[in-house]
């Protein structure tokens, strides 16, 4: 039996989470993976905000369980968060994210919610998770490196007049339908698991898994070099939604475990299956996609770099491919700095035409200023809370 108080502590807690994943939805996941493609023309503003509330809430549901269990378990060691400790770091990081949704910059969501964690975590007495914070500063730091690096040779490479578009295009589509048919998805694996398309259908079949990865990337590459030769607007055009959507669900796999993570050490004692939580997560990350996105979309697609399809594409598949593999390893990880560090690389290949350095300066301050804030206020309120 339960008791009531804490139920009703609980459920504080789950508001504060769903007031979390709604600063997320309008934030970093509702607005950074369509916005590459608004800024190409390829979707407006209001329509993508709304298709990437529903990308988000799939992947919230079908990829969310690593990165949610991270964040509840693998930030702090010798300890488990309490009810106030989620509800106060919750709120922490959700205001800051807020304030940067409403003031057009984009606060790095899990620089945030990290901090905020780690603060009410050591606060309660426990230990730094050294291992974790380097697992998760190398995929931080390393991020605008090899996403720029990637979407900085890609664009260039689609630039070059020597090549022509099709021979580039349609093998870098094969790359992308390779990874989405290995990346695992809950209830593909055995027993209602997590498993990948390519495991599931090679039960069987000679080669197996990479067999069917294989085929996944030439069949893939085969229709989009066919529509490049008959109608290669129409075609890159459908490629660069199709980028965005897949950017979008990863999006929802891995920021709602920062809205929902910190409930994770609480769901034992009331029986409250993992799912429902995530269910419950991608819902508010869809209302604040739907609310408040278009404000951020249109922040990064007009401010941050003037795009074309070309430095679209070249910009969204470093990040899709990036938020897999945080999403793989359970590792928290910014959308804004995944997806602004490759419009940044896509746009130097262009000779940084449209990138606004100011911008760029003020915002990765902002990110490194929310960590430490979010640490620091996190940390001070809890302690205070705690001696009242």
């Amino acid at each position: 039996m339960v008791a009531t108080g804490t139920l009703l502590t609980f459920v504080v807690a789950a508001l504060a989470s769903l007031f979390m994943a709604w600063a997320i939805g309008a934030g970093s996941s509702g607005s950074t993976p369509f916005a590459a493609a608004v800024g190409a023309n390829a979707i407006s503003v209001m329509r993508a905000g709304f298709v990437v509330g529903l990308l988000g809430f799939a992947g919230a549901v079908l990829q969310g369980a690593n990165v949610t269990q991270a964040v509840g378990t693998e930030l702090i060691g010798g300890v488990s968060l309490t009810a106030t400790a989620a509800i106060v770091g919750l709120l922490t990081a959700a205001i800051l994210v807020a304030i940067g949704v409403f003031t057009g910059y984009p606060i790095a969501t899990a620089f945030t919610v990290t901090g905020a964690v780690v603060g009410v975590g050591l606060a309660l007495g426990g230990d730094p998770a050294w291992a974790k914070y380097r697992q998760i500063t190398t995929l931080w730091v390393l991020t605008p490196f090899v996403g720029g690096g990637i979407a900085y040779g890609t664009a260039r490479l689609l630039r070059s007049p020597s090549v022509p578009e099709r021979y580039v295009i349609a093998p870098l589509g094969g790359l992308v339908g390779a990874l989405v048919a290995t990346i695992e998805f809950a209830l593909l694996g055995p027993s209602g698991g997590a498993g990948s398309i390519a495991g599931t259908l090679g039960t069987g079949v000679p080669g197996g898994t990479p067999a069917v990865a294989l085929a996944c990337a030439l069949l893939v590459t085969a229709v989009l070099f066919r529509g490049l030769v008959t109608d290669p607007e129409a075609t890159q055009r459908r490629f660069l939604l199709t980028l965005g959507g897949l950017v979008a669900f990863s999006a929802g796999g891995s920021q709602v475990g920062l809205a929902i993570g910190p409930l994770v050490p609480l769901l034992d004692d009331l029986a409250i299956p993992l799912p429902a939580v995530l269910a419950g997560g991608g819902f508010g990350l869809l209302l604040g996609s739907w609310t408040g996105a278009p404000r951020m979309i249109k922040a990064l697609a007009q401010d941050y770099s003037s795009l074309g399809p070309r430095r679209s594409i070249a910009a969204l598949i470093p990040s899709f491919a990036i938020a897999q593999a945080a999403v793989a390893f359970g590792i928290p990880v910014s959308f804004n700095e995944i997806v602004v560090s490759a419009i940044i690389g896509s746009g130097y290949a262009a000779g940084g035409s449209g990138v606004s350095r100011r911008k760029m300066l003020y915002t990765v301050l902002a990110w490194i200023g929310s960590l430490v804030l979010a640490l620091v206020v996190a940390f001070a309120a809890f302690t205070l809370i705690d001696a009242l």
